[in-house]
């Protein structure tokens, strides 16, 4: 195996050897703490734009199946890791981790010591890298002028709106980079999904007479999703709304609080979350780098409903007068705990209510 390097743009570089895609890449790195579920992760459309370091030391070693793909392409720019499996074993894997990296075109190096690298986010926070064959002053160069995309978004979302049909309650879904998890717990629940690109207009969603509102997952900073408040904004005023991920840092934005970046992000499926309201206390799947500012909530009708116990992170608003209401985790896990799918049947009964106030007024 040939030697690629990761170079950070601290100066840090980290020997290891080629796998996957003969292709230099420039991105964000940031760290993943999930023990399993690689494939999910490396084909979520939150990771737009990220290389991903996994902790755990051993990654690929039940291949890549058909089932678990968040979306039919990595959506990492690339991945990091201790060791690569060689020889996966696994009765629904059809080919192993480095064959699908290489025939989807997506570089990675394995060897690396991911425990120092991971230790250096932590303590330096998330930062530009480069994976590449050979070190120049050409490639240093170019890491350091190196900025992320700002239409991650636009680049990720779907281009046409479509349906996946039922006889059940109509979910208008706003694509911000959708996992398919959450189209498969709403299927489960029987629910008739529309699924719209991220650019819609509150007007297009309304002619299509919907129950309610899902705002899904997304990469990047919401900040650069500008063009999606207003549409929020109207629409909450309508029907019932429930965000997820980078859709709770958009309706947070559409209500007047702020987002910031974070250190080095919440990524992985072993984050505590408790309901603020109930002695509740949820094992969940996180993937943000971004994340709402808490003091700014103070001036907003946004009320905390759910918060990270490790650094008291918001991890869910909702919005007083209105059935609204988001959150930062993923209820729909893939890869995860299950322990917070219960929110998507709150939205639905909250959907049901609000049927029953309009009829009954």
């Amino acid at each position: 195996m040939k030697k690629r390097y990761l170079l950070l743009e601290n100066g840090s570089v980290y020997e290891g050897e080629a796998f996957g895609a003969d292709v230099d890449i420039m991105a964000e790195l940031v760290f993943n703490t999930g023990m399993s579920g690689y494939q999910e992760s490396i084909t979520d459309l939150s990771y737009r734009g990220e290389i991903i370091v996994f902790t755990y030391p051993l990654i690929g070693n039940y291949g890549v199946n058909r089932d678990d793909f968040e979306s039919l392409r990595p959506a990492a720019s690339a991945i990091v890791v201790h060791e690569i499996a060689r020889r996966p074993s696994n009765w629904r894997k059809m080919m192993s981790l480095p064959e699908w990296a290489e025939k989807t075109g997506m570089p990675g190096i394995t060897g690396i010591d991911t425990r120092a690298l991971t230790k250096e986010l932590r303590n330096q926070g998330s930062m530009k890298a480069a994976l590449v064959d050979e070190i120049t002053d050409e490639v240093i160069a170019r890491l350091k002028a190196f900025e992320t995309s700002k239409t991650m978004v636009a680049d990720a979302t779907t281009k046409t709106q479509y349906q996946n049909p039922t006889d059940g309650v109509s979910i208008a879904l706003i694509d911000f980079g959708l996992k398919n998890s959450i189209l498969r717990s709403l299927a489960k629940r029987g629910v008739n999904v529309m699924v719209f690109p991220a650019n819609v207009d509150a007007e297009t969603i309304l002619a299509a007479n919907p129950d309610g509102i899902l705002l899904s997952n997304g990469p990047g900073d919401p900040k650069d999703v500008d063009y999606a408040i207003p549409t929020i904004q109207k629409l909450q005023k309508h029907l019932p709304l429930m965000g997820i991920c980078l859709g709770h840092q958009l309706f947070a934005i559409a209500n007047g609080a702020e987002t910031y970046k974070m250190k080095f992000g919440h990524r992985g499926f072993n984050h505590a979350v408790r309901t603020v309201s109930k002695a509740r206390l949820d094992f969940t799947s996180q993937n943000h780098g971004y994340a709402v500012e808490r003091a700014s909530l103070e001036k907003t009708d946004l009320v905390v409903t759910h918060e990270e116990i490790n650094d008291q992170t918001v991890e869910g608003v909702r919005l007083k007068g209105y059935n609204a209401f988001s959150v930062q985790f993923h209820p729909d896990a893939a890869p995860g705990p299950h322990d917070a799918e219960y929110l998507f049947d709150e939205f639905l009964n909250m959907i049901a209510d609000s049927k029953k106030e309009t009829t009954n007024a």
